[in-house]
């Protein structure tokens, strides 16, 4: 439950953002002028409550996503937030993508001198899918190079589909940012006190009142554009109450219509309690969002789970493993937890029992008797569960929407410096890749060495820095390798049969399916035409399981299958001899006979962004040129330029230490992934790599 406060006042956001955006910068502050903390923590002095981690500390980046809870009151409402601060680097979007699934809403803070990079884009379109309703912060409007009206027009140029209003605009810029002009009340606030804990709000000063009615007057129009109630009286030059213009802001917001726009600078504590009043007034509770879909747990039907529904639903979106009991991350749905109440894991139909509820505060938790609908929680109990697991009561098993995780790029082969160490090796990567869905954990047939896959060189990297300074395991590893995959070289329809004695009794299946090869985001599309009242669902969604898994095992070099769209056309067999083993049997040889028909071999591509003074361009584009590079466009922001290309990641190894070198350590970059594109055995051994390598 919201601690004594009703539904409507609870608040699951998430803050998202590029990496160094200010995201965690931003948190220290609101917890601090909400009181749960009494000092503002920051990240070069590796103080801050929500980066915890040894590595966090070390390399002033947020890693894991960290949950706390705290309340804050404006002078309207009180509410109780569930804050989850997220990762900004591309090699943990899987952090960004389970936190995001669970908010209702999202802070998207925006650097005031860089504007739009490319995960903040990433971010924007990630919160998007899961319909999840924004407010924008411009951050470090006090830093060199920062412009206020070239980052607005970018965001809007960046993100047409919403509309985007600023709702307030800086006094000052760069150095001499010292407020705010608040354009929904027509005040200046500046800020004072301890750590600026206090807002001042005074009338506009003559010099910006020029300034301020016009970005009212533009600031009402965004309104009116999408409210009938404020046009009318917007176009007759009435009075708007302030009542009706808050309720209708908050309604667009709730329906991603609008966006609004705050400002300011976390460094300099500046704009922060605004952006939090924004937060309780126009981000929704979940009672504004009541109705859920879901699936019964059964057959897989279309259901859905209703907040004011009595039976107990929740969905697992993180867990931190340990060797005896895990800390589940939950965001409850429907009814009420309470301590020691026996669940059901619809995923597996295993009945689990929570021990203990938590109320989480970063690596900090506090023991609650019971939670209510709409709430975020720690649990310890239940075993076997992971993440994405729908955890509900028995007498109403359903299975909420599944979290997608994209697939590892790179993989590094890991073996213990000693006997001793083989089997905590073992055991330690196996936990890891419990708490991280995006790392993946598989043994070489060729060389019988561990291969670690995820989403990157750091992403690699930290796991083997936990290995030895958190499990205290000595290991061997080399040096990060692609983690190709393969597509078909032609569409083709083909049959497969199951057709054998099994015991003493006769099992036969036919299934008919078409694979086309095409670029999807998904990677694979799985899909089924057969109709029929005769045949038995179960056979059907056996077909479509096994196509998907089948897929996912290799091709005729041993690496995963992409790029295809697969759909069962047909499926046949009787009553008598036909069973969902036998299904998965004649789907398993079908797609054994299309990859017989021929496979390519696909390497990851990258998106790469690299802000860089116009001076050392050059010596970029000259290196990148070599390196299989295509530049699709180039940029301006600040003092900068931006270049964007496309890059195969094989070349991308050792770039983050060469391009300190080729710029004066005055550029940076960030990657994410693109896609995959058919390897030249030319560019295959050129880079290093052989058909052998990490899968």
């Amino acid at each position: 439950m919201a601690d004594q406060l009703g539904l409507e006042s609870i608040r699951n956001i998430g803050i998202i953002a590029h990496i160094d955006a200010g995201k965690t910068t931003l948190t220290e502050r609101f917890l601090f002028y909400s009181g749960k903390t009494h000092r503002i923590g920051d990240i070069d002095s590796g103080n801050t409550v929500m980066d915890y981690l040894d590595e966090e500390r070390s390399r002033g980046i947020t890693i894991v996503s960290a949950a706390a809870t705290f309340k804050w009151t404006n002078s309207d409402r009180a509410a109780m937030i569930h804050l989850i601060d997220t990762p900004g680097h591309i090699d943990f979007t899987a952090e960004v993508e389970r936190s995001i699934r669970v908010c209702d809403g999202a802070v998207v803070i925006f650097s005031g001198v860089e504007g739009v990079e490319a995960q903040s884009e990433k971010v924007w379109h990630q919160s998007t899918s899961y319909n999840v309703s924004k407010i924008a912060f411009i951050n470090k409007l006090d830093r060199l190079g920062a412009s206020f009206e070239r980052t607005v027009k970018d965001i809007k140029e960046k993100f047409p589909s919403i509309k985007i209003s600023p709702f307030q605009i800086p006094v000052g810029i760069e150095s001499d940012l010292r407020g705010v002009i608040d354009l929904l009340h027509m005040k200046y606030l500046h800020f004072g006190g301890d750590e600026c804990s206090e807002v001042f709000a005074e009338g506009i000063p003559g010099e910006l009142l020029a300034e301020s009615d016009a970005a009212r007057d533009q600031f009402l129009s965004d309104i009116a554009e999408l409210s009938e109630d404020i046009a009318e009286l917007y176009l007759d030059e009435q009075e708007i109450p302030l009542d009706l213009l808050k309720s209708e802001i908050r309604r667009l917001v709730i329906e991603n219509k609008l966006c609004p726009l705050f400002v300011g600078s976390a460094k300099k504590n500046i704009g922060m309690q605004p952006l939090l009043d924004a937060v309780i007034d126009y981000l929704p509770s979940p009672a504004d969002r009541p109705v859920y879909p879901a699936f019964t747990a059964k057959n897989h039907e279309k259901a859905q789970v209703d907040i004011n529904d009595s039976h107990f639903c929740g969905l697992v979106f993180k867990l931190i493993a340990s060797g005896s009991a895990d800390l589940l991350y939950l965001r409850s749905y429907s009814g009420k937890l309470r301590m020691n109440d026996t669940l059901v894991n619809a995923r597996n139909g295993k009945k689990v029992r929570v021990k203990r509820i938590l109320r989480l505060y970063s690596k900090n938790i506090d023991a609650i008797d019971e939670v209510g609908p709409g709430d975020i929680v720690g649990i310890i109990g239940p075993d076997n569960v992971f993440t994405g697991d729908t955890l509900c009561d028995n007498a109403r098993q359903v299975l909420l929407n599944k979290i997608d995780f994209p697939e590892p790029v790179i993989s590094m082969a890991l073996e213990p410096k000693s006997a001793n160490d083989k089997d905590r090796l073992h055991s330690s990567l196996e936990l890891m890749c419990r708490e991280d869905p995006t790392l993946e954990l598989k043994q070489s047939e060729n060389t019988g060495q561990l291969i670690l896959s995820g989403m990157g060189e750091l992403h690699l990297e930290i796991c083997t820095h936990r290995l030895q300074n958190e499990f205290n395991v000595n290991i061997r590893y080399g040096k990060p390798r692609v983690a190709f995959r393969e597509t078909l070289l032609k569409s083709c329809s083909v049959t497969g049969v199951f057709d054998k004695l099994v015991g003493d009794k006769e099992l036969y299946s036919e299934v008919k399916i078409n694979l086309e090869p095409a670029r999807l985001a998904q990677g694979i599309i799985v899909e089924s035409t057969v109709r029929g009242a005769s045949l038995p669902k179960s056979w059907i969604q056996t077909a479509q399981d096994t196509l998907s898994a089948a897929l996912k095992t290799g091709g005729n070099l041993g690496y995963p299958l992409t790029y295809i769209k697969a759909t069962v056309t047909g499926l046949s067999g009787s009553m008598e001899k036909t069973t969902d083993g036998s299904v998965a049997g004649a789907v398993i040889d079908a797609v054994n006979t299309a990859i017989a028909q021929g496979t390519k071999l696909m390497e990851p591509i990258m998106k790469l962004d690299i802000t860089a003074p116009e001076e050392v361009v050059g010596e970029i584009t000259g290196y990148l040129q070599m390196r299989r590079c295509i530049i699709t466009g180039i940029g301006n922001v600040a003092n900068s330029k931006v270049l964007r290309c496309e890059v195969p990641l094989a070349e991308m190894f050792g770039f983050s230490t060469a391009l300190p070198k080729l710029s004066g350590g005055r550029a940076s970059f960030s990657m994410e992934p693109f896609g995959y594109q058919e390897i030249s055995q030319e560019d295959l051994q050129r880079t290093g790599n052989n058909n052998k390598i990490s899968f």
